[in-house]
């Protein structure tokens, strides 16, 4: 039998912020993702189907085909959100051993959902997260569109293991999941001892990770059903620039 454990939300919106200084991370329900980003649930959840033509992630190193995705770039200034020229993603080998160190070119994301004023006001919102946590300043952010299937029989959400991502906040939304068991999500102190498991279930739940803080991994997903599949939307946050280029 798979054990699932629930996670530990804040008790309210106004809880987020001590919670993250207190802990490094936090969980938010989806009404109180919808109520501190000042947005509709009902627009959040009639998202999911651009979830359903993402493109495959050809960079897997391990030869899987479990995984497809797509991404954009963002810079959040205040409320104002400007879209960056599409570049490609890059992480250093220190924060992802198995796919750092390379240009991975992925697919842009669609108009129909970064157009939205309601994608707007999402990253707008988690700017004056990052910037209540870490200090007021434009914040370079690359969105993420993950969906994880059982093509494989087995699906792995972070394939390079327990992980930092070498910025300073990362959000990461449970969008769907459907006809899978596991993707358990797992928090360690970067420099301690402690940690937390838990399983993202609701459709739009967030985790929020200070990323100086501590280290996330999500276990592999295994099909209950024919076709199963969990989407997220992983934003991460980062001061000064893009991972790659040069501080500005």
């Amino acid at each position: 039998m798979t054990l699932s454990f629930p996670p530990p939300a804040i008790a309210t919106p106004q809880a987020l912020g001590p919670t993250l200084q207190a802990q490094g991370y936090a969980v938010v329900a989806p009404a109180q993702v919808a109520a501190l980003a000042g947005l509709d649930l009902d627009t959040l959840l009639a998202w999911r189907p651009l979830w359903a033509d993402l493109p495959p992630d050809n960079y897997l190193r391990d030869g899987g085909r479990y995984r497809r995705r797509r991404h954009a770039c963002f810079v959040v200034n205040g409320d104002t959100v400007t879209l960056a020229p599409h570049r490609p993603h890059w992480q250093p080998v220190e924060y992802n051993a198995l796919h750092g160190g390379m240009q991975r070119h992925f697919e842009p994301m669609l108009p129909a959902l970064v157009a939205q004023p309601a994608w707007q006001q999402l990253l707008a919102w988690l700017g004056r997260v990052a910037s209540a946590l870490k200090g007021a300043q434009p914040w370079y952010t690359e969105a993420h569109q993950f969906r994880i299937d059982t093509t494989d029989g087995i699906g792995r959400p972070t394939p390079e293991g327990a992980h930092r991502d070498g910025v300073d906040l990362v959000a990461v939304f449970l969008v769907g999941r459907e006809g899978v068991k596991g993707g358990e999500t797992r928090v360690f102190e970067a420099d301690g001892p402690n940690g937390q498991r838990f399983t993202l279930t609701e459709p739009w739940s967030l985790l929020l990770l200070d990323d100086a803080r501590v280290i996330h991994e999500s276990t592999p997903i295994q099909p209950v059903a024919a076709a199963g599949q969990r989407d997220t939307l992983v934003l991460t946050l980062r001061a000064g620039n893009f991972q790659g280029e040069p501080a500005r």
